[in-house]
């Protein structure tokens, strides 16, 4: 009995040694990725600005008909609180929140919050102050806020005005993934495409996942056969090769990414050698930067590494007896590859080729350097959202669209290979 106490006691202490060991790691990713992804994807549909600056208006919005503008209690408590949101210096927040659901509109209430602070109805003139309540205005009575709004701008007289304010005044909306997929909410609700000329973000997210499939698939091709060439040197050359493949793997992406800025603009060395050959005259000189072709390029180059390592971790583990057994019952070299030495490596393939794809797919340092006007991804746009036009709704939503599309690929990839499948050694 008191043997079986001590191994009960002895087993709970390992336990709660096992534990201590696992919160930390737990405690790490949940500051580290969980949290910031949960803040993300929370800041994509929750936009409470306008809401907390306008909650009266918007109560009161609630009960108009939308057939005409407003009457007088609207108007008097949009004056009031715009007031005060400028008081606050949220204005500037509540009109580019409202400003992005109808362009035009952020001047129109900077203007009429200027505009009031110094103009405003006395207390005097409001309705329960002196005048008469609306629910017993007599016909004709004036409606000071009402008719002092609509004097400041006529943009107050539109219907669209305040459907722009109601709809941002949304504290849950999906509108930024609408946006994100190039969609828009008609006025009768349904949801339509965007013009033509102004769908952005689908053709930027195609492009980045035809870019990514190309870049992994150059590297495959170029890596595949230097992993090969290290996994079959003699040991004294391996190490000499491997590090040729991690020098630049440790130089800094950045240095990395502006020496191809060096090689491939229109009066740099590749250009300046094919001239010199004669291959190209001094008129027909290649653009080769701030375009696609850079951009592919210099991240085929970054990401090299990150195909050739897996790759080379798992070869190195297959025997070369069984390319010399093959060989030995009568099979070419093509056939013996095929058949025999190829299957052997597809766990590092599949690692390789879903690595380099993940980082492809949200790469941004080395498009923003050499890509240009065309070969910009959709990272880039993300960066611009977050950094230029502070949209981060917008931002957030195309971060949870590109983050459904790395999930999507893992699924796919799991179903045909599986996950089980993939290894960076033995």
């Amino acid at each position: 009995m008191a043997r079986a106490l001590i191994r009960g006691r002895g087993g709970a202490a390992a336990g709660l040694r096992a534990w201590a060991l696992v919160v930390p790691l737990a405690a790490f990713i949940g500051v580290t990725f969980v949290a910031p992804l949960g803040a993300m994807l929370t800041r994509s549909v929750h936009t409470p600005v306008v809401a907390d600056a306008l909650p009266e208006t918007l109560r009161l919005l609630g009960g108009w008909d939308g057939s005409a503008a407003p009457g007088e209690p609207v108007f008097r408590a949009l004056g009031q609180e715009l007031l005060a949101a400028r008081e606050a210096r949220t204005l500037g927040q509540v009109a580019n929140r409202v400003n992005r659901v109808e362009g035009g509109l952020r001047s129109v209430l900077t203007r009429t919050a200027r505009r009031l602070r110094t103009a405003a109805p006395s207390p005097e003139a409001a309705p329960g102050a002196g005048t008469q309540p609306d629910a017993t205005r007599t016909a004709g009575a004036p409606a000071p806020w009402r008719d002092a709004i609509l004097g400041m701008d006529e943009a107050w007289n539109e219907v669209a005005t305040w459907r722009a304010i109601e709809r941002a005044g949304e504290r849950f909306t999906g509108r930024h993934y609408l946006h994100a997929l190039d969609l828009d909410e008609a006025p009768d609700g349904a949801i339509v495409a965007q013009p033509e000329d102004l769908r952005i973000y689908l053709p930027l997210l195609g492009r980045t996942l035809l870019v990514s499939l190309a870049v992994t698939a150059l590297c495959l091709a170029l890596g595949y056969p230097v992993a090969y060439l290290i996994a079959r040197a003699p040991p004294d050359r391996a190490p000499l090769l491997l590090l040729l493949v991690l020098v630049p793997f440790w130089t800094s992406l950045l240095v990395r990414t502006t020496s191809w800025i060096v090689l491939l603009q229109t009066e740099g060395v590749i250009n300046d050698l094919l001239v010199a050959v004669g291959v190209l005259d001094q008129d027909g000189r290649l653009a080769m930067i701030y375009n696609m072709t850079g951009t592919m390029v210099a991240m085929t180059h970054v990401l090299l590494p990150f195909m050739v390592l897996p790759l080379y971790s798992v070869m190195r583990t297959v025997p070369p007896e069984y390319m010399r057994a093959a060989a030995s019952l009568g099979a070419t070299f093509p056939a013996a590859f095929r058949r025999v030495y190829w299957p052997r490596t597809l766990p590092g393939v599949a690692a390789g080729c879903l690595l380099v794809f993940i980082l492809a797919i949200g790469y941004y340092i080395t498009p923003a350097l050499v890509g240009g006007r065309t070969g910009q991804l959709i990272s880039n746009m993300i960066a611009y959202h977050m950094q230029q036009s502070l949209n981060w709704g917008l931002a957030a939503a195309l971060g949870g669209i590109l983050l459904v599309c790395v999930l999507a690929l893992y699924l796919a990839f799991d179903r045909l290979v599986g996950v089980e499948r993939m290894r960076l050694g033995a």
